[in-house]
């Protein structure tokens, strides 16, 4: 059994969308393992996201984090990150697969409404961010 983490983002949480998200989640196979409510500073969504830094989206991309609560979760499933991502669609909602998590809920690149590891081997590290002492 696989492990991913998954994060529903401000721009979500702010429009009420946490349960229905997370019911296509559990819909889609996917076994709850952890939730947290949580809201990100700025020095902390530099940091989850500091493979993006010095890309022109970036402090775009933080400001939008940050903004508001994140609902973060560990998912658990064979193939748990390549199914999750799938099931979340490209970053951008207006090239997202139509029936994606981004395609129904996403505004826009930034405010895209969710977060999902994007491999296996970045995975665990994402989950020890919001998750250090269990998983």
């Amino acid at each position: 059994m696989e492990k991913t983490l998954f994060f529903i983002k401000p721009d979500a949480v702010k429009r009420n969308l946490v349960g229905k998200i997370i019911t296509r989640v559990e819909d889609s196979g996917f076994r709850l393992g952890n939730l947290t409510l949580v809201k990100l500073k700025k020095e902390g969504a530099e940091e989850f996201y500091q493979i993006h830094k010095g890309k022109e989206f970036f402090d775009k991309l933080i400001e939008s984090v940050s903004s508001g609560p994140v609902v973060a979760m560990v998912l658990e499933k064979d193939n748990a990150v390549k199914d999750l991502r799938e099931l979340v669609g490209a970053t951008d909602p207006q090239k997202a697969k139509k029936g994606s998590i981004r395609s129904d809920f996403g505004l826009d690149v930034t405010r895209n409404s969710c977060h999902a590891s994007d491999s296996p081997k970045n995975a665990p590290d994402e989950i020890l961010f919001f998750f250090p002492e269990k998983d």
